[in-house]
C-alpha cells in the first residue's frame, strides 16, 4: 500500500520540484489527522508518505502548498493551497493522485 503524487507545472511545461505535500486521515470526530509530509523532488514527484503502520480505509486528503511555491518563484496565485480529497476502501492498493498547476488553475486524477 502507498500514497504518491507526481505535480507537473502546466504553465512551464515541467515538473514541480519543491513542492510540501502533506497526507492527512479523517478522523470522523477529531477532524485530521496528519500522516506524513514531504517535498517534491527535482521530477516532481513525492513518495513515502504511508506511515509505517499503513494507511486504514476511510477519507484521506493531500495538501499541496501551492501558494508557498508560486511566492518563492516570484508569481502570484489564486490558489494558497490546493487540498484533494479521496477515499481509501482497499487499504492494500496503491494510490498515486497527479497534481496538474499552474497559477490560476489546476486538475487531478487518480492514476496508476
Amino acid at each position: 500500500m502507498s500514497v504518491t503524487t507526481h505535480v507537473l507545472d502546466t504553465s512551464a511545461g515541467r515538473p514541480a520540484a519543491g513542492v510540501r505535500v502533506a497526507l492527512d486521515a479523517l478522523d470522523r470526530q477529531a477532524g485530521w489527522r496528519r500522516l506524513g509530509d514531504g517535498t517534491t523532488g527535482e521530477n516532481g514527484r513525492l513518495e513515502g508518505l504511508v506511515p509505517a503502520g499503513g494507511l486504514l480505509a476511510g477519507t484521506h486528503r493531500l495538501v499541496f502548498e501551492t501558494g508557498a511555491w508560486f511566492a518563492a518563484r516570484g508569481l502570484a496565485t489564486f490558489y494558497p493551497e490546493v487540498s484533494v480529497a479521496f477515499e481509501v476502501t482497499d487499504p492494500t492498493e496503491h494510490f498515486h493522485v497527479p497534481l496538474l498547476l499552474s497559477p490560476f488553475g489546476y486538475s487531478t486524477y487518480r492514476g496508476s
